[in-house]
């Protein structure tokens, strides 16, 4: 029987794992820890951005949280309902959906942008007549700004721009209450990004969505974000509203991170110190013992080394995973 709970975060993830095993030799398997006992909690009409390096694992989480890929482990709440079933599964996919990171290949070139837009309604069965689910189509393509002359032209006939607003239309068909937004302006120029990222600003108060909005660029995640978690080889390091991890990073990791980011003005930029990392990060294959970061880290000690710091709340609403917060300054 699945669990409820009073008064539930939208979506909640307890422990959520998710292991690859990979080939390393003749008949021998080794398990690469993508995601490793993550949690956190979106609230109703938030936006949670989710930050890190490449190959953090943080594209795994948005997709493990939608089970297009099966958890390890770890539980997945949506209403305080737990999702476990294939009658959960299929119910939650018509409330929760994905933005694609790559415009360009997350799009069959064989289709026109009406079949595009229109494949979650068949799919689904939203609609009773052609005419119905026609109307859906005209009216997607509406709310991102597409003309309804596009739709019967195929993918390959507009920009990226143009590629990721009929990707978003598609997300919207079921009607969904949260979308996962895998890096979706990566992949576009940055006068593109702005305009992608005001319409999911748009989207969000006009029809009342929820987001977990994956990125690795900062300040992207920074305009559009309620609060921000930091993922570090497939480990949770901080979480906290997005102004509180820009003004006062606790993490070692997210404190660099945020000295990185290009600042616009030229005398506040020179006197920002940047926080330059030594070493390579570690493959996920052979991850350090204790706290992953350790191997980079100027605090690590070895308490480091032989354990991984609790995830614990620092302040309210501030969490961090570090054993060594009190030297950090």
């Amino acid at each position: 029987m699945s669990e409820i709970i009073k008064n539930p975060p939208l979506v909640e993830v307890k422990h959520l794992k998710e292991y690859f095993n990979i080939n390393v030799g003749a008949f021998k398997t080794k398990p690469l820890k993508a995601v490793d006992d993550v949690s956190f909690y979106i609230n109703k009409g938030e936006t949670l951005g989710l930050v890190g390096e490449s190959g953090c694992g943080k594209t795994t989480v948005g997709r493990t949280l939608l089970h297009l890929y099966k958890p390890t482990a770890g539980e997945i709440y949506y209403n305080g309902k737990l999702i476990e079933t294939k009658e959960d599964i299929k119910e939650f996919r018509k409330k929760a959906t994905m933005v694609f990171q790559d415009p360009y290949s997350s799009l069959n070139p064989r289709m026109t942008v009406s079949d595009i837009i229109g494949e979650p309604l068949d799919v689904h069965k939203l609609y009773t007549t052609k005419e119905e689910r026609q109307d859906r189509i005209l009216e997607l393509m509406n709310h991102v700004g597409l003309n309804s002359e596009h739709a019967s032209r195929y993918a390959h006939e507009f920009s990226g721009g143009q590629r990721q607003r009929i990707g978003i239309a598609r997300s919207l068909a079921v009607n969904p209450e949260f979308i996962v937004c895998d890096e979706p302006v990566s992949a576009l120029d940055v006068s593109i990004q702005a305009q992608v990222i005001n319409m999911f600003d748009e989207l969000r108060d006009k029809i009342g969505l929820t987001y977990l909005f994956i990125a690795h660029d900062l300040l992207v995640v920074r305009h559009i974000s309620d609060r921000i978690a930091v993922m570090y080889l497939g480990k949770m390091v901080e979480l906290a509203d997005a102004g509180e991890i820009y003004e006062r990073p606790l993490h070692p990791y997210s404190r660099a991170l945020i000295s990185a980011v290009p600042i616009p003005d030229p005398k506040i930029a020179r006197a920002n110190q940047r926080i330059a990392l030594g070493g390579d990060i570690p493959s996920p294959l052979n991850a350090p013992s204790g706290c992953p970061f350790r191997t980079r880290c100027p605090y690590a000690t070895e308490e480091c080394a032989s354990s991984m710091p609790e995830f614990k709340e620092v302040s309210k609403g501030h969490f961090v995973a570090c054993h060594n917060l009190d030297k950090i300054h």
